[in-house]
Formats: C-alpha cells, sequence, structure tokens
C-alpha cells in the first residue's frame, strides 16, 4: 500500500462484561438472569448504535457504555457499588487505547464525589494532550481528594456519598461484618454518609415491613449471590483503534485505601497496538521483465544465443515481500482484583501476544499468535490466574475471574472472552451482527 492510499475502514466490534464470580444456576433464579440479560442488552444497544455512527471514536462508546453500567444498580460500580469496611465507597476506573493519545492509559482511584468515575479517567486520558495535562500532569494515575477535585475542577457531575448507597449493597457489607441489616438502621447511616438530620430516602426504596429489600431492585432475592467483579467494555472503531473502559467498587469489606487492578495500568487492563511484518511473494522485475523479453530476442535472432545468456531455472525463485501491517489488542478483567495484580494479568496476555514467535523458522512471525489463546491461558480454567491460588482455589475467591478482549490482525476484530470460575456476564456483536448475551460458559464465548 503506497503512503498516498488510504487504509481500508475496520469493522467496528464491541463487548461488555459485568461481573465474573461463582455464579451457578441455583444461586442465580430466573428473574435475576432477565433482570442482567435485559440491562445488559440494552446497554449493548444503545452503545452499539453509537458505535455504527459514521466517524464513532472508541475511547466514546467505551465510556458510555460503562456511564450506562455504573448508573445501573445491577452491578457493582458507581450506583450500587461495594462498600469498605468502614462504610464508604472508593470507586475506581481506568481508560486505555491502543493509539492516539499521548498517556494511552490511566487510572483512577478512591474516587468519591465523581457520579461516573469512569468520565474522569476519560477526562485526565484526553486533556493529557495539553502540554499541561489539563491539570492532571503527566500522571497516568491519581487517587481520592485530587480526583474529586478535578472532577469538579472539569466541570464533570458530583454527587453526595449517599448517592452510591444501595439497599443490597449495604446488607451483604453489614451481613458481611456480622452486624444487623435492618431497615431502620439503613436509612441512619444513610444520612450521616451526607451529614444529613432528615431522610433523603425515597420511600419506594425500602420495604419497612419485610426482611429483604424489594423497592427499586428486582435482581434482590434474599441469596447470597451478587456479582462481585468489575464492569467493563472494549470497543474496536473503523479507525483500527481499540479502547477498553472498566470501571468497579472494588472487594466488598476491603480495607480503606485498598487499591485493586481496575485502575493499575496492565493489571486489569491493557491495550496497544504494534507493527508485524506480514510476507508474500513476488517474481522480480528481472524475471518479470529482462528475462521474458530475452527469450523473445533470442526466440526471433537465434544467433544472439552466445552473447545474452539466460539464467538457469534453479534462478527462478520467488522473492519474499515483507509488508507491515498494525496489530492490536485490548482486554478488561473482572474477578479478584489481587490475583489479577500479582501476575499483572492482561498486561502478560498481551506480551504472550505480541512477543511470541509462531513459526521458529521465520523471525517475521513474531506477534502474530492469537489473542484468544493468551487469554484462555490467562483467565480459562486451569489458567495462570486458577493456579495462583495453590491450595485456596474455591475458598476465598482468590484466583477467580475472567477477561474479554478484541483482537485486531490483518484488518479484521476479533471478540475474545474466557473464565474459570461459575460464570461472567457478558454481551457482544457477533460475526453475523447480532447481539448475544451469556453468564455461563455453556452459553458461548
Amino acid at each position: 500500500m503506497s503512503s498516498s492510499e488510504k487504509p481500508k475502514p475496520v469493522k467496528p466490534r464491541i463487548i461488555i462484561h459485568g461481573g465474573a464470580g461463582n455464579i451457578t444456576r441455583h444461586n442465580l433464579p430466573r428473574q435475576a438472569y432477565q433482570q442482567y440479560r435485559e440491562a445488559l442488552l440494552h446497554i449493548l444497544y444503545e452503545a452499539n448504535d453509537l458505535l455504527v455512527k459514521p466517524g464513532a471514536s472508541a475511547i466514546d462508546v467505551a465510556t458510555h457504555a460503562v456511564t450506562l453500567l455504573e448508573n445501573n444498580p445491577l452491578f457493582n460500580a458507581g450506583h450500587g457499588a461495594v462498600y469498605t469496611r468502614a462504610e464508604t465507597h472508593e470507586l475506581e476506573a481506568s481508560v486505555m487505547v491502543s493509539k492516539g493519545y499521548r498517556k494511552r492509559g490511566v487510572g483512577v482511584m478512591k474516587v468519591s464525589r465523581a457520579k461516573n468515575p469512569i468520565l474522569l479517567a476519560k477526562e485526565m486520558l484526553v486533556r493529557g494532550e495539553a502540554d499541561d495535562g489539563g491539570g492532571a500532569g503527566s500522571h497516568c494515575q491519581l487517587e481520592g481528594g485530587t480526583c474529586d477535585r478535578l472532577a469538579e475542577q472539569w466541570g464533570l457531575e458530583t454527587v453526595e456519598p449517599s448517592y452510591f448507597w444501595t439497599r443490597r449493597r449495604w446488607e451483604e457489607h453489614r451481613r458481611g461484618l456480622g452486624m444487623s441489616y435492618d431497615g431502620e438502621t439503613y436509612a441512619k447511616h444513610r444520612r450521616a454518609a451526607d451529614g444529613e438530620q432528615q431522610s433523603s430516602v425515597c420511600d419506594t426504596e425500602i420495604d419497612w415491613h419485610g426482611e429483604e429489600y424489594v423497592g427499586n431492585d428486582p435482581s434482590w432475592d434474599g441469596k447470597e449471590y451478587l456479582p462481585q467483579g468489575t464492569v467493563g467494555c472494549v470497543v474496536l472503531d473503523s479507525t483500527g483503534a481499540i479502547c477498553v473502559a472498566t470501571s468497579t467498587g472494588g472487594l466488598t469489606n476491603k480495607l480503606p485505601g485498598r487499591i485493586g487492578d481496575t485502575p493499575t495500568l496492565g493489571a486489569g487492563f491493557w491495550a496497544e497496538e504494534w507493527q508485524v511484518q506480514v510476507e508474500a511473494t513476488a517474481r522480480s522485475s528481472y524475471q518479470l521483465t529482462v528475462r521474458p523479453l530475452a527469450a523473445l530476442v533470442m526466440g526471433c535472432l537465434p544467433g544472439l544465443s552466445g552473447y545474452l545468456p539466460l539464467p538457469s531455472s534453479d534462478a527462478c525463485i520467488d522473492t519474499p515481500v515483507r509488508r507491515h501491517s498494525a496489530r492490536a489488542v485490548a482486554m478488561s478483567g473482572t474477578g479478584n482484583g489481587d490475583s489479577f495484580l500479582r501476575l499483572n494479568a492482561v498486561r502478560t496476555a498481551a506480551a504472550m501476544v505480541r512477543f511470541t514467535q509462531s513459526d521458529p523458522h521465520h523471525a517475521y512471525t513474531v506477534g502474530r499468535a492469537p489473542l484468544q489463546g493468551a487469554v484462555t491461558a490467562m483467565a480459562g480454567p486451569h489458567g495462570a490466574l486458577q493456579l495462583s491460588a495453590e491450595d485456596r482455589w474455591l475458598k476465598s475467591g482468590e484466583g477467580e475471574g475472567g477477561v474479554i478482549g478484541i483482537d485486531l490482525q490483518d484488518g479484521e476484530g476479533s471478540i475474545v472472552a474466557d473464565f474459570n470460575c461459575g460464570g461472567m456476564f457478558r454481551t457482544w456483536i457477533d460475526d453475523c451482527g447480532e447481539a448475544r448475551m451469556a453468564v455461563f460458559r455453556a452459553e458461548g464465548c
């Protein structure tokens, strides 16, 4: 391809995850399954409608999808995130692109005021194009009060701490600490989170006469399973850029100040692009022009054969021609963040792809290994995440998790996913353009 030729448009792709863990068909009743299915498909449709519009960018679509996940109390991010042991919320989010921005990847952590932490991470990445970093300097990671100050400075919507509260998460938090979780205590503590004396809780949010929360959360069925995992989205746009956007409340009853894999570069999110050599064969200019012409002259003037010898047939060897092609991958992880941190999980998977030599006899095949194989080796059954738990596997949640991603190779994007636990909430547009949603392995992807 000459320098004047424009690259062909790439078919956009998208995949979303909504958490992973010890999900079974017994602790995820049909009604709850349907609620998650409807929510995820709604978010997928809305995001994909943006993605297929002319000029749509991966970063805009991916972060929009995650804002919808953050706004939905079914998921462990934003409104509906889990609590720390101190009954507070310390939210985390990250954005990374395969190309196009100076910082490429950023993470924010211990966020307590930005309504949508993912938009704070996006601003941090986009404003990083300015020499002063838009107020965030050249930094790729920021936490706590600095994040909340920048959210206000950049005009992002901010909220009171009680916005993130939901009854089901609070009950989970209190049960885990062996404390009472009645409705009156919930209302009192929620008011205290904002320093209020009067109740700001809508009557429809609490069932004061029952033992279970049955208000605006139709998924709550009183059983133990609640999705603990991170939410995220990976998007490939028509320019060949891939963006990963990830957000979480972290682990239930984590210690205040705990930093997970979601805002940590390479642990729970990663995107990168590199150039690979693609070999083709072509006959040399001598073989295509001089040799045929010489044969024609000798055919007409046989007497010249002694003066214009032709090379032997052994010399007619096709000449390898190598060109460069963009290769890109992006991944988002969900599950036990400490395990992802210890393995630097998704960056390790990306490195497996980039530096594996597919054919030991040809160096030009480096960087062409499939991403699906690397994701399975890391997050699939008996993969590195599971093995990292050793004899603690299935006892503490350690090592459990899953990964979604997109693999761009030779101008085509492929959806990839795998997990090692009971299930992973995920939704995507398949190769045929159809919307898919799955939780368990038997459902595909």
